[in-house]
């Protein structure tokens, strides 16, 4: 069911991400690849049902919340963006590609998973969710076009 992303995969993958793009962030088809190859973990649940990319804190990657992290933690896998089809939401496809997630981290040796939410514009759907797998507020930062975001941290 879960498998690594592939080349073939970009087309959906870019569909899928521009939806969620007020949620997510915008993305070319050569930057998805190029974070794909750079990440710790990029699965999928297909075909065009789910993806999940991660990066681990010796990621070439210059996202803003990534850099938060990596300024206050040593060691962490940090969650670049998780995204669910709208027909397959509500089915369980992103605690399944957590689920995966948190193994992966664990059997590499990290010992938490961080991740940035929303929380201007508000995504309480996302805040509910992850705190159902046990992450908790580290800290909050304002970044341009009027986004907020909380940063949340959960053990492995």
């Amino acid at each position: 069911m879960i498998r690594p992303f592939r080349d073939s995969d970009l087309s959906w993958a870019l569909g899928l991400n521009a939806e969620l793009e007020a949620e997510l962030s915008p993305l070319s088809g050569e930057r998805l690849l190029v974070l794909v190859e750079r990440a710790f973990l990029a699965r999928v649940i297909g075909p065009d049902r789910a993806l999940l990319i991660a990066f681990d804190q010796d990621a070439d990657y210059d996202s803003p919340n990534f850099l938060w992290f990596r300024a206050r933690y040593p060691r962490f896998v940090y969650v670049d963006r998780i995204a669910v089809a709208a027909p397959a939401r509500g089915s369980g496809l992103a605690r399944t590609l957590y689920q995966d997630l948190f193994r992966a981290a664990g059997d590499a040796g990290h010992g938490e998973i961080v991740c940035e939410v929303n929380i201007d514009p508000p995504n309480p759907a996302s805040d509910a969710f992850h705190a159902s797998l046990g992450f908790a507020e580290v800290g909050r930062a304002e970044l341009g076009n009027n986004k907020q975001v909380r940063y949340l941290r959960a053990a492995v």
